[in-house]
């Protein structure tokens, strides 16, 4: 139940007597509306992005998520928004304060007028000038105001559970870029190590085919494998450039750029020590993420604060009790009017039938709230094979750790083999070429899986609603 007090306070006027006329002037002038605003529409802000200098030249992953929830916008809008919703707090809560306005009123009006239609009273008009001051408490609303303020308080948590969402979202996504990185500089090493191995085996099979030792086919093999190991280069360096500019976008800032091929890299990334294997207790993992998911708290939160808002609804039903007081001054007025006025009292608004209107907006919150309770449900549903699949990719990446390192052994080995009998002559030019194809792409395998497992630990930890 809402107990309130109100006061009444005694607004004060001057005595002497004022001309209706000139009241009604100065009022004109004082409350003129200023010009109107021009119609079009101010410009679009600019987006203002920290200063490469702002950025470390050696990056780490910390200070790389530290800088996107710092800088980009989509954090930045949450947080406005986040803050915008307390407010709706503050609305509700002005109900249990006094609510107090001032009133100036002058009248010129014909002798003996009354209201004579339009009304079951019949009042007397008398000109006059007075000023005064109403003063509105609420006593008790049976719980409406109440239910209101924790509906909204709901909802400003639900709203900072969202914003929770949208930073682990950003964090998520800057860890991706910067592994992504981290993977596309790996790639460009096997690509650079790859062209510098083949120009080698280029040149000793040409200097072999002068000596008449080998054939023209063994060069024109070299050749091709040479050719495929610098179009693997070019896809390398032009990965490692998108692979920046995506981390710049996670981050919300601006790298260099850098039209040179072999240009330094604009901040160097520093690499990160592999998680440990992911825990094999699915029952856990899932009690975790019911419980730190943060869209899983905002669905909980929204439906908590409908529920409220249906039992305030509810109470519409219910009596609404204020109390009322008004005071002033007449200082020019007719013989009938005293030179001030005064009075106090207590409303009681009961309601008796307004068409069903109180019985429909209950039934249309229940319904709402009723909605809300199978949508956290169904987030709690969709949370258990999201973290279900993140699993799995998980564990998965896991175990390609142990698979493409054997299998990077295995294929430098028959890389030195297939070389080894090309140059006895036991081997042909075709055995060696696809060596080097299977020892590059192992290469390549082995340096991604460390990463696409670091990228699948990260995507783990948001499923579980933990810091990326």
């Amino acid at each position: 139940m809402n107990t309130q007090i109100r006061k009444s306070t005694v607004g004060l006027a001057s005595r002497k007597l004022v001309p209706v006329g000139v009241i009604a002037a100065a009022l004109g002038s004082a409350w003129a509306l200023p010009p109107s605003p021009p119609s079009s529409l101010p410009p679009a802000p600019q987006r203002a992005y920290p200063a490469a200098a702002a950025i470390p030249q050696h990056l780490t992953l910390a200070e790389a998520q530290n800088i996107a929830i710092t800088n980009h916008p989509r954090v930045k809008a949450a947080e406005f928004v986040a803050l915008a919703t307390r407010q709706n707090v503050r609305e509700q809560r002005s109900a249990y304060l006094p609510h107090a306005y001032g009133s100036l009123s002058g009248v010129e009006a014909l002798k003996n007028t009354r209201v004579a239609a339009g009304g079951l009273n019949n009042p007397v008009i008398y000109p006059r000038y007075a000023n005064g001051v109403t003063v509105s408490q609420l006593i008790t609303n049976f719980g409406r105001t109440s239910n209101l303020v924790q509906s909204a308080r709901l909802g400003a948590r639900a709203q900072a559970s969202d914003t929770a969402a949208v930073r682990n979202q950003v964090l998520l996504n800057v860890t991706r870029a910067y592994f992504n990185v981290l993977r596309a500089n790996a790639v460009l090493r096997v690509a650079r190590q790859a062209v510098g191995e083949r120009k080698t085996v280029v040149d000793q099979v040409q200097a072999l085919a002068k000596s008449k030792l080998k054939s023209g086919l063994d060069v024109s093999f070299a050749n091709v494998n040479l050719s495929q190991a610098q179009l693997l280069l070019v896809q390398a360096q032009d990965g490692v450039q998108a692979s920046y500019a995506q981390l710049a976008e996670t981050m919300g800032v601006t790298l260099p750029a850098s039209g040179a091929v072999n240009a330094a890299p604009p901040v160097v990334l520093q690499d990160t020590a592999l998680p440990a294997a992911p825990s094999s207790d699915m029952q856990s993992l899932l009690q975790t993420a019911f419980r730190e998911r943060p869209d899983i708290q905002a669905a909980r939160f929204v439906a908590q604060a409908d529920l409220k808002y249906a039992n305030a609804e509810r109470d519409l039903r219910y009596p609404t009790i204020s109390a009322l007081g008004t005071a002033g001054l007449a200082p020019w007025r007719v013989a009938n009017l005293p030179s001030h006025y005064a009075a106090a009292g207590v409303n009681v608004n009961i309601p008796i039938f307004n068409g069903f209107l109180f019985s429909a907006r209950h039934a249309k919150a229940t319904l709402r709230a009723e909605a809300a309770q199978q949508h956290l449900l169904d987030v709690q549903n969709l949370v258990t094979r999201d973290v279900r699949v993140a699993w799995l990719q998980t564990r998965t990446a896991y175990q390609r750790l142990s698979l493409t390192a054997q299998l990077l052994k295995q294929a430098r080995l028959g890389l030195d083999l297939a070389q080894a009998r090309y140059k006895i002559g036991l081997g042909s030019i075709v055995e060696l070429s696809q060596a080097q194809l299977n020892s590059t792409q192992a290469e390549i395998d082995n340096a991604e899986a460390r990463y696409d497992y670091q990228i699948q630990a990260a995507y783990l930890n948001y499923e579980l609603g933990l810091h990326p």
